[in-house]
């Protein structure tokens, strides 16, 4: 051998103990046996991970796939690993967040590895696929590498959700069959309290049945209209009398009978009316009206009542509009006001109007000897009379009874505020007409208050789907001096609203395929055309429809139109916009 010193001369056999020829003799069998150990070895895992379940790559901490298997090719839609090998990156081509790469890295820097790492990873077609991945970070001598397992966890993902969605249908079933059986037994329940009861029940409708028979309702419905025309004759009779010159004695025994016709006349119409409205045989027909139309009738028939009885009669303006039923609500007012008149002996009645929010408080008030706590609730009933209050002016008890019948139908709250000794106050809750306000409507005067030439050359837009009422619109408005623009549906309404000044539109409700007149401030809206009054003209008087339009804001004639009110409408909103 050479020594030591000779470091010069040292061979690879020299460094492992094979120099000389006898030990390369002895010991060349046993290394030859190593080697091809480990050539299996490497063959074998190899193959292991050639042919692996679970994908398998090895990537550099920048993202870049230096090793991958045929398993991971296809479980990320490749055909060939080495189409992955030094070509796909962890970050920009499988993983869909390339910020999450830098998470793994993070977490493998602190551990060394990550096992059971749920996420996705994007295929050649661009869509996910679910994986479950084992990651290690492993030294070398030129750095530190990713190596990685990879599971295709999809199928399991979706039978996670199947089995949530199972467990989801069970519990909702479940939940309903509970339902079920705690709805049948409370039936059950129930029909056992009706079995207990039935006897009572059978003995209440045969008292009802006896009451029935006696009822006034059905009489009084089928008589007091005849019972009504012979008195009216009576009275005609009499008030020819009373124009006649009789002697002093004679005019008051006229007078007397006129007092007491004219009484009787007013019981069979109460009576009459709280008949039918026992019956539901009346039915409101709901609108919108400003209050001076209301309050200008009613001016008219109690100022003379005032007068004749020495008493006071104010009535305060009011420009609002309110949405109610005219005949009726005046029927509640007239009843309201004939009591208050009535039972006032000295100072005054006062009919006024105050805003609550939406609603309208109308309210009576007077001077009269008010009413106690405890009957306040039982003057509302028939034929109810309070001791004090009965006089030679007394009625029969039907008048507070009509009121709480009508109010009741129309959704008009009716409250009392009463002190004994200083009169009442019934006061009456009515919904305002949406957009109202204090300046708002057309008082009952009119046109006759509005400029005659506030319609000359306004442009007038009329959209409605029939062509003789566009030709009739189009003669009746451009009598008035308007300049009216025609549109027979909604695309044609558009295009003249962008080339026309249009400063109202008058709108049929129901168009052509279903389409509506409100659509067009819809259409209005999302084009960000300006605000332009609409007034709205149907026949359909349905509460969807009334609601539709107290949404929406607009103004509603129904048909037919009449010509005087549309042209007083039109020239309040054309007065008000300018």
């Amino acid at each position: 051998m050479k020594k030591p010193s000779d470091e010069s001369g040292l061979t690879f056999e020299d460094l492992i103990g094979l120099g000389g020829h006898s030990a390369r003799k002895s010991y060349y069998p046993e290394l030859l046996n190593k080697v091809e150990e480990l050539e299996a070895e490497r063959n074998r895992y190899k193959w292991l991970f050639e042919n692996a379940l679970h994908g398998i790559f090895q990537a550099e901490l920048d993202g870049s796939l230096t090793r991958s298997n045929r398993a991971l090719a296809r479980i990320c839609g490749y055909s060939d690993p080495v189409q992955m090998e030094h070509k796909v990156n962890l970050a920009d081509d499988l993983l869909f967040d390339p910020q999450e790469l830098d998470c793994i890295c993070q977490q493998l820097t602190q551990t060394g590895q990550l096992f059971l790492y749920e996420t996705r990873l994007r295929r050649t077609d661009g869509s996910p696929v679910e994986v479950s991945m084992n990651i290690l970070l492993r030294q070398e001598s030129d750095g530190a590498i990713i190596e990685a397992f990879v599971a295709d966890i999809t199928e399991r993902k979706r039978v996670q959700q199947r089995m949530r969605s199972l467990n989801e249908e069970l519990e909702q079933r479940v939940g309903e069959r509970t339902r079920e059986l705690v709805s049948l037994n409370d039936r059950l329940w129930h029909e056992v309290s009706i079995r207990q009861q039935a006897e009572h029940e059978m003995q209440l409708a045969k008292e009802a049945a006896e009451a029935a028979n006696l009822s006034k309702d059905k009489y009084l419905a089928a008589a007091s209209h005849d019972l009504l025309q012979p008195l009216n004759a009576a009275r005609l009779l009499v008030a020819a009398l009373q124009e006649r010159s009789l002697p002093t004695s004679e005019s008051e025994l006229v007078d007397r009978v006129h007092l007491a016709l004219d009484g009787a006349e007013h019981l069979l119409t109460d009576l009459l009316d709280i008949s039918r409205l026992d019956q539901n045989a009346v039915q409101p027909e709901l609108q919108s009206f400003p209050v001076e139309r209301l309050l200008q009738g009613l001016q008219a028939e109690f100022e003379p009542v005032a007068q004749q009885a020495g008493l006071s009669f104010r009535a305060r303006p009011s420009r609002y509009w309110i949405s109610s039923d005219l005949r009726l609500l005046t029927r509640i007012l007239r009843n309201l006001l004939s009591n208050a008149f009535r039972y006032t002996d000295e100072g005054g009645v006062l009919l006024g109007f105050r805003r609550r929010g939406d609603r309208l408080l109308i309210q009576v008030w007077d001077t009269g000897g008010g009413i106690p706590q405890d009957q306040q609730q039982a003057i509302f009933d028939e034929f109810c009379r309070l001791s004090q209050h009965r006089s030679r002016k007394a009625g029969v008890g039907l008048g507070l009874a009509i009121v709480d019948r009508i109010a009741r139908m129309l959704a008009h709250p009716v409250n009392l505020n009463s002190i004994l000794g200083a009169g009442s106050c019934f006061e009456l809750s009515v919904p305002l007409v949406c957009g109202s306000s204090g300046m708002l409507g057309v008082t009952a005067s009119g046109p006759a208050a509005i400029p005659s030439d506030v319609l000359n050359g306004r442009q007038i837009l009329v959209l409605d789907n029939d062509h003789s009422i566009l030709a009739s619109m189009e003669a009746l408005l451009g009598g008035w001096g308007c300049d009216v623009v025609l549109a027979p549906d909604l695309e044609a309404a558009m295009e003249r609203l962008q080339t026309c000044h249009v400063e109202l539109i008058l709108a049929d409700y129901h168009l052509e395929e279903g389409t509506t007149g409100l659509e067009l401030l819809s259409l209005m809206q999302a084009q960000g055309m300006p605000c332009v009054p609409v007034v709205m003209l149907t026949a359909d008087r349905s509460d969807p429809t009334r609601k539709a339009f107290r949404d929406a804001g607009v103004r509603v004639l129904n048909k037919p139109i009449k010509p005087g009110k549309l042209r007083a409408l039109m020239s309040h909103l054309l007065d008000t916009d300018s």
